[in-house]
């Protein structure tokens, strides 16, 4: 066998090996990268996103990022890396370290710690540079159906006096 059928091989070895460790996004797929974040890893229980800061974010003239735009992320990543159609944020805890400004990337890693029937605890930090601007744990659900069809049923068991779920 010739040295460079070798490497041709390798590569199509290489190509197999990156095709099987992508992960399909199931979850929040509507969401605008733009204002969120652009997946730069995913694998299973883990991602990591970059926001690169844009002046629909910023809170003044000086230059600072609305929180807010930092939260989302985190959130997003939060959903990505527990990666279950049906997920929804029930709660968090979260630190701004230090102030985001106009023209900073910001780097999110989410990790999910903790795993309990359909809970996932996912912890999320926030990174310019070497700065940790950001760390927080998210708590999330993943119920059976999405969040607002679940609302609707409950709305129609409320109209109708009955359990819908006895029905089914």
């Amino acid at each position: 066998m010739t040295e460079n059928q070798n490497s041709e091989d390798e590569l199509e070895i290489e190509d197999y090996r990156e095709e099987e460790e992508q992960v399909i996004i199931k979850t929040h797929e509507k969401i605008s990268q733009d204002l969120c974040g652009e997946v730069i890893k995913m694998e299973q229980g883990y991602v990591e996103l970059r926001l690169t800061t844009t002046p629909e974010m910023l809170a003044d003239d000086i230059g600072l990022i609305h929180g807010g735009f930092i939260f989302s992320s985190a959130d997003y990543a939060a959903m990505l890396a527990v990666n279950e159609r049906n997920v929804v944020l029930v709660a968090s805890d979260c630190q701004f370290l230090s102030p985001v400004k106009f023209h900073d990337e910001v780097t999110f890693v989410a990790r999910v710690r903790h795993k309990e029937g359909r809970k996932r605890n996912v912890h999320v930090e926030a990174f310019v540079l070497d700065i940790k601007v950001f760390e927080g744990e998210f708590k999330t659900v993943i119920t059976e159906r999405h969040v607002l069809k679940l609302k609707l049923l409950e709305a129609e068991e409320e109209a109708s006096g009955t359990d819908v779920s006895e029905e089914e």
